[in-house]
């Protein structure tokens, strides 16, 4: 298998987390009445999985260049906290396919602009016609399973 299937493949499996992580979220959060709360529990649960995985890779050290790093690129956590906090507040409301629905649809749209200019670091990948078709397929696809 080539690293760019095994890609594929971890990619894949993170897709099909998502919506599982928003169904998840959303039932935690109906049952102890805050999804905001809920979300905080997810947050401490992921950064003990994070822990566990750092110890066992021993890339602890790493952290001592934290510090150094330009404070944009914390934006990040913000972005990962205003996800899980909105579709644990949405999904229970709007339905989780819907949902995900809207995430997919900006994660589309966002990808595209950020490999288009090459924003934040990332691969420059010029958007043809080939890709905006592809693009628009997805789009096109994600319509006919919210309305089928």
């Amino acid at each position: 298998m080539t690293d760019r299937m095994i890609y594929g493949v971890v990619m894949f499996a993170a897709g099909v987390g998502i919506p599982i992580l928003a169904a998840l979220n959303a039932q935690l959060g109906a049952r102890i009445g805050s999804p905001f709360a809920a979300a905080v529990v997810l947050f401490c649960v992921a950064l003990a999985a994070a822990l566990a995985v750092m110890a066992t890779t021993r890339s602890g050290g790493a952290l001592v260049q934290v510090p150094v790093q330009p404070r944009h690129l914390f934006l990040a956590g913000v972005l990962v906290c205003f996800y899980v906090t909105s579709i644990t507040f949405v999904a229970p409301r709007f339905g989780v396919g819907n949902a995900v629905f809207f995430v997919l649809l900006g994660q589309m749209v966002s990808a595209a602009l950020i490999d288009q200019f090459g924003l934040f670091g990332a691969m420059l990948r010029e958007m043809t016609w080939q890709r905006a078709a592809g693009i628009g397929a997805m789009v096109a696809g994600l319509v006919l399973i919210q309305r089928g």
